[in-house]
């Protein structure tokens, strides 16, 4: 975790945090001084809470005044003066967020690295592609209204290939089909998977839950893979090495994710592929991780 060893850090967009679609259409519709214009305007106008708003929230309320386990950090393509707004309505929710990076319309994926961001959420691909090459964790949110949680606790729920482990197994599925994955994976069961881009937070994750005891955990994680047995082995045996935790572990072996992600009463689900993400629109609140070979 670089030089922030002791905290997790989240870089998320303004588009992700809040919702902004009025102002974004402003901008496709008629353009950046217009889109200025209308954040200078409404400046003072709250904004309703975004699709990643609900996690957000949840992960700041890890932190207590003698412990901070979570820095989220503002990433946002607007400038400095459009952004005022974002600032005034993350003051009126009362988050916590004291840094930030206007990027004047430029991307803002190059400061990733220099805050020691280990998950970076956007409403923009590109610069979620670009995060992932730096190295960080990163996932493209589809921007609209946050869904709602009754519990206090966080339930985050990961894919397994190209996701926490590397693409190189998805890869002999997408290849040579599911009887050579399959025929690998069990031949090659004692053999660790190489780790995906959402690992280290992961095991960031697996550190904060380590303060705690088992019973009154506050995070709680899932795995919900399409492997199924004899698949499994390779991925309990990996996770075991790495020494990571995972609370619950769901091989579906092909079947249908949507509805275990409401059975996990999930917050927000990190998978590869776009059909998952979007069976699951709705149901839950997902991120798209494009990286691997269902990417290419």
């Amino acid at each position: 975790m670089n030089k922030a060893a002791d905290k997790l850090v989240i870089g998320i967009s303004s588009r992700a945090l809040f919702a902004l679609e009025d102002s974004h259409r402003v901008f496709m519709e008629q353009g950046e001084q217009a889109y200025c214009e209308h954040q200078i305007k409404h400046e003072n106008d709250i904004l309703e809470p975004g699709v990643a708003f609900g996690l957000v929230k949840k992960l700041l309320a890890l932190n207590t005044t003698e412990r901070e386990r979570v820095e989220v950090i503002l990433l946002s393509r607007n400038t400095a003066d459009t952004g005022l707004r974002v600032f005034n309505s993350i003051e009126h929710h009362g988050l916590a967020i004291t840094r930030a990076a206007f990027a004047g319309g430029a991307s803002p994926w190059p400061y990733v690295n220099p805050f020691n961001i280990q998950l970076f959420l956007s409403a923009d691909p590109n610069d979620v592609r670009a995060a992932l090459e730096a190295g960080c964790a990163a996932a493209t949110i589809q921007p609209g209204d946050t869904i709602s949680s009754t519990s206090d606790e966080l339930r985050i729920a990961f894919d397994g290939d190209a996701v926490l482990f590397a693409d190189s197994s998805e890869r002999i599925f997408a290849e040579r089909g599911l009887d050579a994955f399959t025929a690998n994976e069990a031949s090659a069961a004692n053999e660790p998977l190489p780790g995906g881009p959402f690992k280290p937070f992961l095991e960031a994750l697996t550190r904060i839950q380590d303060e705690f005891p088992p019973q009154v955990c506050p995070i709680r994680t899932a795995l919900v893979t399409a492997r199924g047995a004899p698949a499994h082995e390779r991925v309990i045996r990996t996770l075991r090495l790495w020494g990571i935790r995972i609370d619950e572990a769901l091989f579906l072996g092909g079947m249908e994710k949507a509805e275990f992600l409401r059975a996990f009463k999930t917050d927000f689900f990190f998978d590869d592929q776009q059909t998952h993400i979007g069976k699951a629109a709705g149901i839950v609140t997902a991120g798209h991780v494009p990286h691997g070979v269902a990417n290419e």
